[in-house]
């Protein structure tokens, strides 16, 4: 369990998010996650992004776990009742996976399949719930159990600016460190000084607060952040990225120095998010330094 080991040692961790593919042909997953073999030390399997029918995150987190790579399980809300998800775990646990992270799941209306119904049997709070009681050796219906998982769990965070948001956010995490949650990955930020602005009262909470560094892809990507997400982009970055002879290299350039920002400013670690780039990680480390 590197992951656990080195967030509670204190050393700079990086978590890389690695999407299933959208079909049974899953060369090119496995290749861009051991191409960064030992420079990243876990790798987050999303559960269904953007509610795109994928293949499974327990699908995937098997694929790269059997071959010594440790992975992060997302477990989702939005598609499984409770029966399914405990089965999940259970299964994902006595296969080798050693670490989860709850999550919500974005709207059905998001994705590519807009007749599914989303299921919420158990809202994110309740998840967590249920991750606890199985680590006691019982599940939600109280019967024991033939073995207890001991996953480490994460769950999600926003970052939001000083105020009231920033307040209910942190008695959001007040609750989710209560019920078990050991790590926490936000949202992409773009600005390692908001996160810096914010960062005494995540040490009072010795919260581990992992910040998303997503890899921009062009500049109509960053307008599209802009225009239509809370997350905002610099326009000095927009700008590096129109002028510059190489964009794709300037993108990777971009991602790199965000995770030294963060590195420097004392952050726990990074999740690398390249959203079907994941060729480009290898590249993003480099520059990097990692």
């Amino acid at each position: 369990m590197q992951l656990q080991q080195k967030l509670t040692d204190g050393e700079f961790v990086i978590l890389a998010e690695m999407e299933p593919p959208k079909g049974t042909d899953t060369v090119a997953m496995i290749a861009n996650a051991w191409a960064v073999k030992g420079k990243v030390d876990a790798f987050v399997i999303p559960e269904m992004s953007n509610a795109v029918m994928k293949m499974s995150s327990l699908g995937g987190a098997l694929l790269l776990q059997s071959r010594g790579l440790e992975t992060v399980l997302q477990v989702c809300c939005r598609d499984r009742n409770r029966l399914a998800l405990q089965g999940d775990l259970l299964a994902a646990q006595a296969l080798g996976v050693p670490n989860v992270m709850a999550v919500t799941g974005e709207e059905i209306t998001h994705g590519d399949h807009h007749k599914a119904r989303a299921v919420y049997d158990i809202d994110l709070m309740e998840l967590l719930g249920a991750l606890q009681t199985l680590k006691t050796g019982r599940d939600m219906a109280g019967v024991d159990l033939q073995g207890a998982p001991d996953f480490f769990v994460g769950s999600t965070m926003k970052v939001t600016p000083r105020g009231e948001a920033w307040d209910k956010e942190l008695a959001e995490l007040d609750r989710k460190m209560a019920a078990g949650a050991g790590f926490f990955v936000t949202q992409p930020i773009f600005d390692p000084g908001a996160l810096e602005k914010l960062q005494e009262s995540l040490d009072e909470r010795r919260a581990k607060v992992i910040p998303t560094v997503l890899l921009l892809k062009s500049v109509g990507m960053a307008r599209y952040i802009n225009r239509f997400m809370e997350m905002k982009i610099s326009e000095d970055y927009i700008n590096r990225i129109q002028k510059a002879p190489d964009r794709v290299r300037e993108c990777v350039q971009i991602a790199a120095e965000l995770v030294n920002a963060f590195k420097d400013q004392g952050c726990p670690g990074v999740n690398i998010s390249t959203i079907g780039w994941e060729d480009k990680l290898s590249g993003i480390l480099a520059a990097a330094g990692v």
